[in-house]
Order: structure tokens, then sequence, then C-alpha cells
């Protein structure tokens, strides 16, 4: 029998199974049921000269201003999509950027993009950070087409892609063909609701009844969702920020050592992120980010939109506490009570959502051979 795809239990069900059922509220109103994405069905639909020529592409330091940097430098596919080694994106010439760089694994299936939610169009948001002066800082968009425009294997890619040149739309359509192509679902999680018993450890089940109850972590990461994300897709607040990044020791070869904070910015003064008040203009939406999906989030540190906490434990930890110290924190953000075995439960279902897909994807990446300058 499929773990809880029915309401009828064995009376010797084990009691994780009968825990979930008295405190996943979800479950009163639909049986889990395997959302309907996968990579195959997104594949099957898309051309694959455009997914390869994307590839190229999302992999190409010619698309910055001075060649040195590829969207996979912040994106990078072997750290999940993300960048484990920075907080916030660095763009040329070391400008710091606010912001972590989101996962790209199943970007494919978000309504709006970015922290913020600013952009809902994949074709489109491209030309955020190809414009955007701290990070690939080009100076226009004829200026990135005609720049592969005059290179021989890209005016023969597009040809065969597109039958025609190189185009801005052209452009966004291949990067966006092959952002949609990393899909990566096949999660243990997933298995296990698909009838494979043995898929979650005892800790990771019980992790879930945490995740569905005590810790109420499904209000905004929901289990049931069409697009199986596990995001409500809306924005809060949690006071999560930059007061939370703590003082670190650094060692200097003489073997001294001193304390430091976070770097704040390079390349120009620091700016304020108010979130997703930036886009609506409402006072209201100050400090609110759009919330995450949680498949593959073990992939993908440092987390929050300022990349502030370090690893899932952090990031269980400081909801634990109820958040970060500010007014009007979404009211669902409050002190959980959860012990250090119930936290370290909570981790391990968070393990549990990465799909085996993801390797994949990391591997095609080292396997193209891309003509950056210098290579």
């Amino acid at each position: 029998m499929a773990p809880l795809r029915g309401y009828t239990l064995a009376m010797n069900a084990p009691l994780w199974a009968w825990q979930l059922l008295v405190t996943l509220p979800l479950l009163t109103l639909a049986p889990l049921t395997p959302p309907t994405t996968s990579a195959s069905t997104i594949n099957a639909a898309a051309d694959p000269l455009r997914i390869e020529l994307g590839r190229l592409l999302f992999l190409d330091r010619r698309l910055s201003v001075n060649g040195t940097l590829s969207c996979a430098n912040c994106h990078v596919p072997a750290m999940g999509f993300t960048h484990h080694q920075m907080e916030t994106a660095v763009g040329v010439a070391g400008r710091a950027g606010r912001r972590n760089a989101p996962t790209l694994l199943n970007v494919g299936s978000l309504p709006a993009l970015f922290w913020d939610g600013r952009e809902e169009d994949l074709e489109a948001q491209i030309w955020g950070p190809l414009l955007d002066p701290n990070e690939m800082a080009n100076p226009s968009r004829e200026a990135v087409v005609d720049r592969l425009a005059a290179l021989p294997e890209y005016q023969a890619r597009f040809e065969e892609a597109f039958a025609g040149p190189v185009t801005a739309q052209r452009l966004g359509e291949a990067l966006a063909a092959y952002q949609r192509s990393l899909v990566a679902m096949d999660s243990p999680w997933q298995r296990w609701m698909n009838g494979e018993v043995d898929a979650l450890s005892d800790e990771a089940r019980q992790g879930l009844v945490l995740f569905g109850g005590k810790a109420g972590c499904y209000a905004c990461h929901p289990l049931q969702s069409a697009d199986g994300l596990m995001t409500d897709h809306h924005y809060h607040r949690t006071g999560a920020g930059a007061p939370q990044r703590d003082q670190r020791p650094v060692q200097f070869p003489d073997g001294s050592q001193t304390q430091l904070g976070a770097l704040v910015n390079v390349g120009g003064a620091a700016r304020a992120d108010l979130g997703r008040a930036e886009v609506t203009g409402e006072p209201a939406d100050q400090g609110k980010f759009r919330t995450p999906g949680l498949r593959n989030v073990a992939l993908t540190p440092p987390y929050m939109h300022d990349g502030s906490l370090p690893t899932l434990a952090a990031v269980v930890a400081f909801y634990n506490a109820g958040g970060g110290p500010v007014a009007d924190k979404n009211p669902r953000v409050m002190p959980l009570h959860l012990s250090a075995e119930e936290q370290r439960q909570l981790v391990a279902f968070l393990q549990a959502l990465t799909g085996r897909e993801a390797q994949r994807w990391v591997q095609q990446a080292e396997d193209t051979t891309v003509g950056n300058p210098g290579d």
C-alpha cells in the first residue's frame, strides 16, 4: 500500500503514520499525490537544439561586458545552481550584489522570479542580470546581441535552432529552454509518496511529522500543490537579514586572528534592501521576500534572501527561535520549542527532498565545452 495515499491504516501501522494523519491538516482535504512535472515531460515538449544552445550560452563568459562572468559563475551547476561560497552574488570586477543567487532547479515552474517577484517571464528575466551594472554590466541588449552575432559558432547554432540570426528574443528563448529543462523532483520523499516505503529514513519520517505539525512549516511550504515545489509563492517578512550574521574568526598567514563580519559591498555604496516593496511601492511590503521552494534545498546553501544562514540546521534554529528581531513579522513566525533531536529530524526530512536528476544536470554542464576567451 502506498504510504498515506488514502486514509485507511492497518492497526499495526507505525506511530509516525498515525501522527501524520492527526497532525497534517492537509491530509484531511486530499490524499497526497505526486506532482506530474518531470524532466522527461519538460524535455519532450522542448526543442533539444534550443536546450543545448541555452546551455552553451549559460556557461559562456562572453555574455558579460568584459568576458569574465557567465550565468554559471553565480548559478554553479555543481553547487545546486546557486553558489555555496558566496552569501550574495558577486558580479563583474568584484561588484557585490545584495541578494543570494537563487537555485535554478525547477525554476521553470515558478510563477514569479527573483526574491522580490519582479519578473514573471523566464524568457525576459535574463535582461535583469545581463544589464545590471553590478552583475554582467552590459550597456544594452543590442551590445549583447551584436557580440554573439559576431561569433561564427553562435551564428550557426542560432540558425540551426531558430532558422534565423541572433536576436534578443531568441537569446531569451534559448536560455529559458535550458533553465526549464533543469527539473529535479525524484527525491526520496517523492519515491516514498509513490509507495517505496523504505525511501525515507525513520528520522526523516519523524521530521515529516514535525513539518506538518509542531513546526508548522506546511503553512508556507505546502506539501500538496500542483507544481510540487513546496512553496505558497507568497511574500513574507521573517526577520531574516544581515543583523543575523555572526562575527567570524579569520586567521592570517602569520597565525594572528581577528573577527570580521560579512562584507557589505564592493564597487559602490551599499543599498538598503526593501524586498517586495521595491516592486509594489507599498510600505507594507518592506522586508518581505518570496517563499522559496524546498525541493533540493539541501543542495543550495547558504539560505535566505541574503545568504545569512549557512546551513539547514541554522535555518531550523532561526525559525525555532521565532525568526529575526523585527516588527510586523508574519504571525506564523513564532518560537517553535523544538528539541535538539526534533530539529535534527526536521533537517533529515529537508535532506530527503533532493531530486536525483540534479546530478545529471551537473554532469551535463561539466561535459559541455564552451569557447570562452582565454580557454
